[in-house]
């Protein structure tokens, strides 16, 4: 009989583990390394270092030049000149004269300038250097002319009609000569406003704007009825503009 204990199975006992191998230590090793540094940058505070005051600490503070007591101290106070002695006053301030400059301008000082002898050499070289002159007639003279443009009167001689509006669109079948008026003043336009039927007769006349000679304005109106237009589809409105000539009345022996 066998000192081991017999397995029920028949199978092998399993060989116990040796423990970790070396790889395995050195990679949860840096593992470790790592997770540490990575927890330092993300919970470390990120404020830079700023330098603490030195408070309460002994100083060191030389004492003021001023003090008479140390001024005893000094031991060429009286052998050698000093700032606070009696002389100080003098050797310390001295006032220095500056030299003279001796660059220095002078005003500019203009010559006299007389306008009477202006001129006077060019004139003495002229007197003295005569010059031969040459007729340069190259060309004949120029025949000027004055042309005379036809002096045409500023206002018209005869009496004048014209026709505006709706109605210059329907022209006359012939030309209407008026007549000019013996009256000593300038007559004003006399406008009429007529009515036009549809055959071309004037249907209605009124005077809008009065001449200012009342016989005028009734020979206008007498005119402006015996009209004939041209036919058209309807009734057409327009506006009819005599402008009167005017002649100097004759005067009977």
């Amino acid at each position: 009989m066998n000192d081991a204990p017999a397995n029920f199975l028949g199978l092998a006992e399993p060989e116990h583990s040796k423990g970790w191998s070396r790889n395995r230590w050195q990679v949860i090793i840096l593992f470790v390394f790592a997770a540490h540094i990575a927890l330092v940058f993300l919970f470390g505070e990120k404020k830079p270092v700023v330098s603490r005051a030195v408070t309460n600490v002994p100083t060191l503070q030389l004492a003021n030049e001023g003090d008479e007591l140390l001024a005893l101290n000094d031991p060429t106070l009286f052998a050698l000149p000093h700032q606070r002695d009696f002389a100080s006053a003098a050797w310390l301030k001295i006032q220095t004269n500056p030299p003279p400059d001796f660059r220095w301008t002078e005003l500019p000082r203009w010559l006299p300038l007389s306008a009477d002898g202006l001129g006077a050499a060019f004139s003495r070289w002229m007197e003295t250097n005569f010059f031969a002159s040459h007729p340069l007639d190259f060309k004949p003279a120029l025949m000027l002319s004055t042309p005379t443009p036809p002096v045409e009167p500023m206002l018209p001689q005869n009496s004048t009609m014209q026709i505006e509006g709706d109605l210059a669109q329907r022209q006359l079948p012939a030309q209407i000569s008026l007549t000019n008026w013996p009256f000593a003043d300038v007559l004003s336009p006399c406008i009429v406003q007529a009515l036009v039927d549809a055959t071309g007769n004037v249907v209605s006349t009124v005077i809008l704007t009065p001449s200012g000679y009342a016989a005028a304005d009734q020979r206008a109106l007498a005119i402006a009825r015996t009209l004939r237009f041209k036919p058209s589809a309807g009734l057409t409105i327009g506006r009819i503009t005599f402008n009167w000539h005017t002649v100097p009345p004759t005067t009977s022996p």
